[in-house]
């Protein structure tokens, strides 16, 4: 196995492995909550929303704040750039590959066509 020395973007796409920890992102979008009103939103007990919410504030993905005895949690001001640039390359990457291969697929195309196999009578 590989592993990459970049513990930032190795946290931010282990949070966002997860389908609850993509959600509760998606809803600290719209508007902060707390940790007892995502639980309720995800049908899930607190205990296992403070373990999600803890994964994506390790991440910098969220912040919490403590006031009383209400955690409210809000999207934390850390961006994806370089998540982004990640996938920007292997993106490249299989562009330029599908491109090659559709390069391969019109030449065979013109090769049968020329050969008078492209006719089907």
């Amino acid at each position: 196995m590989v592993h990459y020395s970049q513990p930032r973007v190795n946290a931010s796409f282990a949070a966002l492995a997860d389908a609850t920890r993509r959600g509760v992102l998606e809803q600290l979008g719209r508007a902060d909550a707390s940790i007892s009103e995502l639980a309720e939103k995800f049908h899930m007990t607190l205990t296992g929303m403070k373990k999600h919410v803890g994964v994506l504030e390790q991440a910098g993905l969220v912040t919490t704040e403590k006031v009383g005895r209400v955690r409210t949690c809000k999207l934390g001001r850390r961006r994806l750039e370089e998540e982004a640039a990640w996938i920007e390359r292997y993106r490249q990457l299989w562009a330029a590959r599908f491109d090659a291969l559709d390069a391969v697929v019109e030449e065979l195309k013109r090769k049968d066509k020329a050969d008078g196999r492209g006719k089907r009578s």
